[in-house]
């Protein structure tokens, strides 16, 4: 029962919260940090205790460390199964250490509504934890969607005053169509992978290790394919489909900010390891190229595109569509050392990403603005905060000791073999990371001072969080060990799917 638990939790902690309203704005918060405290510490057990040398492969079928399977509608075959693997532990852990931090930098930030707030914030936690576990496919694209709402309602309440014409309730619409439209698709090709199977055994199930079976021919595979790819590349993004991300970003209150870069973009690359790659392994190689090529173009269009804005929350919200252009050609590279390097990179994009938004949420706090040209003068007037900045700056281009520096040497060097030019010109768009982070740190905290108000530093609560994260990226980028034992069955068994479709295309041209 500790894999039902694991989603109930947040979705009955959410509830508490917002009842707790009508007794003061201190006690939701204190219900929302306990109840993400505890999703924490039980993933982090499940992680110590279990066992993740098996996982889902070709020759074996799906093996899992932990799962819980229970009819809900049997006549369509669809049941509440939920498994755990070495990826989806990691993720899951994300999961609920973000959760604390996003609860923890609200705190002074969210004022009215206090209680519907935690509900929301902590029902997108819930459905992310539930992307992550569940493996009937009618269950998973009901996770999908429903993380969609409640994160609707966070920028569209709670969100900040756009710019330029923009605002957060165009922000949130923006995200939502482009979300709704593209899981829309994944149910098609969902509910068609249902019939095919159908036709073939005459039994209907919506289960992974009976879908995993299914004989497609090629034009279908590929159509189907395509269906699961689109709806995981809007919410990657994968460029030109990326259009929602900056202004979510921008207009997000930043417990939104945190969870968006740090794990909603996570579910995205998840879903196409878990789902995309074994469910249609030669259409995905087939694919493989075009997707490698896509992440190259995302790794250079969107460092381009951070370095050219003067929103600061809409330049780190580039560089994550910078940064996942990697776990996209890894994804695709058919390379156990890449695809290991994915999972390290989505793990420390999600801790440098929320680290950053955490401090433009700090600076916007001080300063009312996220305008770069407005800032300036910063570094002597406020103690820790541009020193804690330039740090996960520096992490986010790949500095030597952190956890993006690993993730993004193991895609490269795994990479190499099968796509020398794609790794060639990713390798070029790192340095053109270091110039927009750079920027950015020269703009906010150099130059000239453009207000002469006295500027509070860090509190306690906020320096813990930061400085928490910065421990965590260091000890990622100098021990990742813990994290590559527990993805190494769980990664070996996708690049088996793909390596093996690779081999068949190869062979056959």
């Amino acid at each position: 029962m500790i894999l039902p638990w694991l989603i109930l939790i947040p979705f009955i902690g959410g509830l508490l919260c917002w009842q707790g309203e009508r007794f003061g704005h201190v006690l939701p918060r204190w219900i929302a940090l306990i109840t993400m405290g505890l999703l924490f510490g039980l993933s982090l057990w499940l992680w110590v205790s279990g066992d993740f040398t098996l996982a889902p492969a070709p020759d074996g079928g799906p093996r899992w460390a932990h799962e819980f399977v229970i009819d809900w509608i049997p006549r369509l075959g669809i049941t509440i199964h939920l498994a755990m693997d070495g990826l989806s532990v990691l993720m899951v852990t994300l999961t609920g250490l973000l959760g604390v931090l996003s609860v923890l930098c609200s705190w002074n930030e969210i004022q009215n509504r206090v209680g519907f707030f935690h509900l929301n914030l902590m029902w997108i936690l819930g459905g992310v934890v539930g992307v992550f576990l569940a493996v009937d496919l009618f269950l998973f694209f009901f996770f999908w969607e429903m993380m969609l709402v409640p994160m609707y309602f966070l920028i569209a309440l709670w969100g900040h005053s756009g710019s330029d014409g923009r605002t957060r309730i165009t922000a949130a619409t923006k995200f939502f169509i482009f979300t709704q439209a593209s899981g829309l698709v994944m149910l098609v090709s969902i509910l068609a992978l249902v019939f095919v199977h159908f036709n073939q055994t005459g039994v209907l199930s919506f289960n992974y290790a009976d879908l995993l079976k299914t004989e497609l021919a090629p034009g279908t595979e590929y159509l189907l394919m395509l269906g699961f790819f689109v709806a995981f590349a809007v919410k990657f993004p994968v460029v030109p489909v990326h259009s929602w991300l900056p202004d979510a970003h921008a207009q997000a209150p930043t417990a939104g900010s945190v969870d968006l870069a740090g794990i909603l973009l996570k579910t995205a690359a998840y879903g196409l390891l878990r789902f995309a790659l074994p469910l249609f392994p030669n259409a995905s190689a087939e694919f493989a190229p075009i997707a490698q090529w896509l992440g190259v173009f995302a790794i250079v269009y969107g460092a381009l595109l951070s370095f050219a804005q003067t929103d600061i929350k809409r330049l780190v919200a580039y560089s994550s569509v910078s940064h996942m252009g990697f776990v996209l050609i890894a994804i695709y590279s058919g390379s156990q050392i890449a695809l290991q390097g994915a999972v390290v990179q989505m793990v420390a994009h999600g801790l440098s990403a929320a680290a950053l938004f955490i401090l433009c949420g700090q600076l916007y706090e001080r300063l009312h603005t996220r305008d770069l040209s407005q800032m300036g003068g910063i570094w002597a007037r406020m103690p820790w905060l541009p020193a804690i900045s330039l740090f996960f700056a520096a992490a986010a281009l790949g500095l030597p000791g952190t956890g993006n520096f690993v993730g993004e040497f193991l895609i490269l060097i795994g990479s190499f073999p099968s796509a020398p030019w794609v790794v060639v010109l990713a390798a070029c768009g790192l340095v053109l990371g270091s110039v927009y982070a750079l920027a950015m740190i020269h703009r906010a905290y150099f130059g000239p001072v453009r207000q002469e108000a006295a500027l509070p530093g860090l509190k306690a609560r906020e320096l813990s969080m930061v400085l928490g994260l910065g421990a965590l990226l260091i000890l990622l980028g100098v021990y990742p060990q813990p994290v590559l034992d527990t993805s190494a069955a769980s990664m070996h068994g996708v690049q088996q799917w793909l390596a093996g479709a690779l081999d068949q295309l190869a062979s056959g041209r």
